[in-house]
């Protein structure tokens, strides 16, 4: 019998509520599966897959196993006015990421800007879903976190930083915020799953072998290039800065000390950290000064010329097109992802979020 290759599809509000009944069934609280689900929506409602709704599997698992604290008790502590540092008590690094950026909202609106950094963490996310919640208030949010080491450095050969993402997000009126969400590795490493699975060969420059050399071959991939290409020493730099604000200064694991995200050991706490920032434009500016000044900025980026057959756009317009297509027409759930939550649907008794199915 011939499988039909279109993904399902899911509502928002199903998905929504789908994977925080999981998350609350796998005993984490109403904090953790709150945080947890809005972060994975973010991913999902903007197209970037790789952290969306398909981690709610390791997500569970690590919750269940001991990784990962499904009931932290997280704590602040603060000794100067506009810096904090959160103990985010093992527990998810999504919680631990909103809690922080949270806080440094609060400070910013008082000093103008607002730092907190954490530590005892755990994987958080999609890096833009915290920046774009200091965005939510009017603030321009910074938040970066290391990972365990995949990225070689520039004519390196071994794996050393981790993809080490940076995301910005600032306050455009009448607009989505101007959202800046990258790895500083050349390409993501689902983006070479992804080739492997269909056969494609990667571009060059953008991922190497055991011995550090440029592969074109998914199958041979033992590493990711830092972004740049040629001039890779400006992705392992940046790199190197999301490794100080993240580790060095909350005092966690680098990047060649972190346990593997996918295990085999999902039992014992990763020890991460991670940096969130708020800013108060009109700390700086008057309100209507910087208003004005993002709008032109951002106006006159989109109205620039492109070249033959391409278009310009700015830094989140990509994704928001992508949110307004599947807010109207539902996410994509690629085969993988629907497997597993018919899993999780019956190891839990929970109705799928697909329409007119239930719990088998």
């Amino acid at each position: 019998m011939k499988h039909n290759s279109t993904p399902r599809k899911a509502t928002i509000v199903a998905l929504n509520d789908f994977c925080r009944a999981v998350l609350l069934a796998a005993g984490a609280d109403a904090a953790t599966a709150d945080a947890v689900t809005r972060a994975m929506l973010h991913g999902s409602r903007l197209g970037i897959d790789s952290h969306g709704v398909r981690l709610l599997h390791h997500y569970v698992t690590v919750l269940t196993e001991g990784r990962v604290n499904p009931r932290p008790q997280m704590q602040l502590s603060a000794a100067f006015g506009a810096v904090a540092s959160l103990d985010a008590n093992d527990g998810h690094g999504a919680l631990a990421a909103y809690r922080a950026m949270e806080h440094a909202v609060q400070l910013a609106g008082q000093f103008g800007i607002g730092a907190v950094a954490i530590r005892n963490s755990s994987h958080f996310g999609p890096a833009g879903a915290f920046a774009i919640a200091a965005a939510d208030a009017g603030h321009i949010g910074l938040a970066v976190c290391n990972s365990d080491s995949f990225v070689r450095l520039h004519d390196g050969a071994q794996r050393f930083h981790g993809t080490n993402p940076i995301a910005c997000a600032v306050p455009v009126p009448q607009s989505r915020p101007w959202l800046l969400d990258m790895a500083t590795s050349a390409i993501p490493y689902n983006r070479v799953q992804l080739y492997k699975s269909i056969g494609q060969k990667l571009p060059d420059g953008v991922a190497s072998t055991a011995g550090g050399e440029d592969t074109n071959d998914p199958q041979s991939v033992e590493m990711l290039a830092p972004l740049g290409g040629a001039f890779g020493f400006k992705g392992s730099g940046l790199a190197g800065l999301v490794e100080i604000l993240s580790a060095v200064l909350s005092g966690m694991k680098l990047s060649f000390d972190i346990a593997p995200m996918a295990g085999p050991d999902l039992s014992t706490p990763r020890g991460m950290g991670a940096f969130v920032l708020a800013i108060r434009p009109d700390a700086f500016a008057d309100r209507e000064t910087f208003q004005n000044g993002m709008r032109r900025y951002v106006e006159t980026l989109r109205n620039s010329p492109a070249r033959a057959g391409a278009s310009v756009l700015a830094p989140g317009d990509r994704e928001w097109a992508k949110a307004d297509r599947r807010e109207a027409g539902g996410i994509p759930i690629d085969p993988e992802t629907e497997r597993v939550f018919r899993e999780l649907s019956q190891q839990f008794g929970l109705s799928l979020p697909f329409a007119g199915h239930r719990a088998e």
